[in-house]
């Protein structure tokens, strides 16, 4: 069951204000949501991956407990830090498996059919990161974008309210990042 937008909206609040057990209150709403995002995007992204869907959880939460200066506006808010968190979780495992490897190249993952106009390409988890990191430089709110449609799963109405911008501005950025990061890591791999 998916909590309600007021529920999380007004925990986050409480929590934010000082209530400790908001958080207690707030992490049963929020733990089915992020447990099935990340199983979904295990299974989809990351087919070669090893981190388990509830490690990825586990450890998001853990990092979302220590976001204590977050000044944290409502659901959307909240599943695009978890985007976030998730995305440098994921990063981190693939650098600690590519280093183990000594450089042998990190696993392959299929870039989602809504990230790349061409579905069939696949691509590594590093090479995307490095991709919005670059993006970032040029335009972070687009990349915002991309860790939450991308990322956390949000739609684009979700993304439209977490980043107080309109739905055609968000549909039309993400069009734009998308072709531009697919032109990005295709690159890479020439």
């Amino acid at each position: 069951m998916i909590a309600s937008t007021a529920q999380v909206t007004e925990n986050l609040a409480l929590w934010r204000n000082g209530d400790p057990e908001a958080l207690n209150r707030l992490m049963p709403l929020v733990y089915n949501e992020l447990r099935r995002l990340a199983s979904s995007f295990l299974r989809r992204e990351y087919r070669y991956q090893t981190l388990q869907t509830t490690a990825l959880v586990h450890e998001a939460y853990l990092r979302l407990v220590d976001q204590t200066h977050t000044d944290w506006k409502d659901r959307a808010h909240f599943f695009g830090i978890a985007a976030q968190l998730m995305r440098r979780i994921l990063v981190d495992h693939a650098r600690i498996h590519q280093a183990g490897k000594r450089g042998g190249g990190a696993r392959a993952v299929s870039l989602d059919e809504n990230m790349a106009l061409v579905v069939e390409r696949d691509v590594d988890l590093l090479a995307l990161d490095q991709a919005l990191d670059r993006l970032a430089a040029m335009d972070p709110r687009q990349t915002k974008i991309v860790e939450m449609r991308y990322f956390a799963g949000l739609s684009i109405e979700e993304t439209a309210e977490a980043l107080g911008i309109s739905h055609a501005t968000v549909e039309r950025e993400w069009h734009v990042a998308k072709a531009w990061l697919y032109n990005q890591i295709s690159g890479s791999h020439t």
